[in-house]
């Protein structure tokens, strides 16, 4: 065996250990997402395991992705809120809270190739407050 090998089967090892120690310490862990969640929506898909280490795997992954998207629509908002600003500037010492828009979250999950869309509302209708007589249907 040369050197090369004899480090790569030590790098495994050391790779095994460290998934293991991981995976033992998430029985620890409890997960925001719950356990009974993760295991409807893999169940759905047709996963089924009883190890609770991989559905709490799933749900930590989860989490980091909903978090990660969050991160992200909060980017894109403040971008927005910064582009209104400068045509307002007295406004701006006024009114700091930021609104997150679906345009943002939309934008955010884009970039992870998640194409959402959300179904207009009765308020975004242009039929919105007419008299039902003379809407056209």
């Amino acid at each position: 065996m040369n050197q090369q090998q004899q480090l790569g089967d030590g790098r495994r090892h050391d790779d095994d250990a460290v998934l293991a120690e991981f995976l033992s310490s998430l029985m620890d862990y409890t997960p925001t997402i719950p356990d009974e969640l993760v295991e409807h929506f893999l169940g759905k898909s047709g996963f089924h395991s009883p190890d609770v280490r991989l559905i709490r795997l799933v749900a930590v992954a989860t989490q980091k992705f909903v978090a990660d998207v969050a991160s992200d629509a909060l980017q894109h908002c403040k971008a927005r809120s910064a582009a209104v600003v400068k045509d307002k500037r007295d406004k701006q010492a006024k009114d700091k809270r930021l609104v997150l828009t679906m345009e943002d979250l939309s934008r955010a999950l884009r970039e992870y190739g998640v194409n959402a869309k959300h179904q207009e509302y009765f308020a975004d209708s242009p039929s919105t407050g007419m008299d039902p007589a003379s809407r056209e249907e």
